[in-house]
């Protein structure tokens, strides 16, 4: 059916703005599938472990978020052939926007993520890195750790992992780039005009296609 991946730096808001989606889409009638990375299973829950500790290097890192998105993948596969829509928080993305901000190479992190294909539609959340923090920090947010506090929520580190995303958004036809600086309704209005036209587009491809089915069987 339609995988739809959530982007943006920490405090964007995507896991809200995730689930109202996937409501509204729910009420239109299509079964949906929320899912996120890093994902609850055995590297998914090392990868958690990692940021909580600096237990592993940055490269480290990396890989092992490539291997917890390809065990991710085959879930996310299984779902798209039984016809669901797919709306996950974070994908292969965020790997490129903060692993390179991180100083990794893009290509290297292109390359080990090349198993990973293209979402149909990329929900990129941006916001002022400034109001992130904010945001994040009147939440008590659950990142404790001295490393977690000093690298991912530095607004300087933050700006950077901005600056990858909105270039990817430049070189991709799939970004849809929506502004998370208004209340939680103006941004989930502004979500669902762009994924509705994604999924009128859709249906239109499925009747088109049932129809030359039908010239071609008669």
């Amino acid at each position: 059916m339609l995988l739809i991946a959530f982007e943006g730096i920490d405090g964007a808001g995507k896991g809200t703005q995730a689930k109202l989606l996937a409501r509204w889409i729910r009420e239109k009638g299509y079964d949906v599938f929320l899912t996120k990375e890093p994902t609850e299973g055995a590297i998914g829950k090392l990868l958690r472990k990692s940021l909580r500790t600096s237990c592993f290097d940055a490269r480290t890192e990396a890989l092992l978020f490539a291997a917890d998105r390809s065990e991710h993948l085959r879930e996310i596969m299984k779902k798209l052939h039984e016809g669901k829509v797919v709306i996950t928080e974070r994908y292969v993305y965020s790997s490129l926007a903060y692993q390179s901000a991180s100083g990794l190479e893009m290509s290297w992190l292109r390359e080990i993520n090349s198993f990973a294909p293209e979402a149909d539609l990329v929900i990129y959340l941006d916001v002022d890195p400034e109001v992130a923090l904010r945001r994040i920090s009147s939440r008590n947010s659950l990142r404790t750790s001295v490393r977690e506090r000093e690298h991912f929520e530095r607004v300087e580190f933050l700006e950077k992992v901005r600056e990858v995303y909105l270039a990817l958004a430049e070189e991709s036809e799939n970004f849809e780039v929506v502004s998370a600086a208004g209340t939680i309704n103006e941004v989930q209005t502004s979500i669902r005009r762009r994924v509705g036209r994604h999924l009128a587009a859709f249906e239109g491809e499925k009747k088109q296609g049932r129809q030359r089915a039908l010239e071609d069987f008669t």
